[in-house]
């Protein structure tokens, strides 16, 4: 992870997602350093990365959800060349080891359903994978458990509506939360 990035998500451990255009435009007055873009087009994505960076955020596109670019690797050449974003969210992996030999940072998404979405093998992850984002992110006893086991900074994301959840995930032991509730951006 970049000191950046690290830096951002210490100061202020609040990511705002967005998943529409209402929240995209409430995003950018946000005191969050970090935004997450949950939506968007292939026509329209250079000019919401663009929206979001000049108002100093760092910007991390979720590839498996931009309509019109396919969730593999071959969209990373596109989003390199047009947009300014900072890093790729993906449940795939070999996107993010696509998206990290193009220098930008990585955010795996994992969902925490059942024993198979814990089974990932830390020593694959370190080498192409910034963070991990766990959903839904109101589990404090699988969030603990996956920071020890991975030590790759963990986001808890999902769910996440009220200060108590906010401090649970956090106390054990998140970098930081993500979250498309407006309340929880104030926070």
């Amino acid at each position: 992870m970049r000191q950046k990035l690290y830096d951002a998500l210490v100061e202020n451990p609040i990511i705002v997602a967005v998943k529409n255009e209402e929240e995209y435009e409430a995003s950018k007055s946000t005191e969050a350093s970090v935004i997450f873009l949950l939506f968007g087009s292939v026509e329209d994505l250079p000019e919401k990365v663009s929206g979001l960076k000049e108002c100093g955020k760092i910007v991390f596109v979720h590839l498996d959800l931009i309509q019109g670019l396919t969730n593999h690797v071959d969209a990373l050449p596109f989003i390199k060349k047009y947009t300014d974003a900072d890093g790729i969210i993906s449940t795939k992996s070999e996107v993010l080891k696509g998206a990290k030999a193009m220098s930008f940072d990585t955010i795996y998404r994992i969902f925490a359903i059942d024993s198979k979405g814990l089974s990932i093998q830390p020593s694959r992850l370190r080498d192409y994978v910034d963070c991990v984002e766990i959903m839904p992110g109101l589990m404090p006893k699988i969030i603990t458990g996956m920071s020890k086991k991975l030590k790759i900074p963990v986001i808890a994301g999902g769910l996440i509506s009220e200060k108590e959840d906010v401090v649970a995930a956090l106390d054990a032991g998140a970098i930081a939360i993500s979250s498309t509730n407006r309340k929880v951006w104030e926070m």
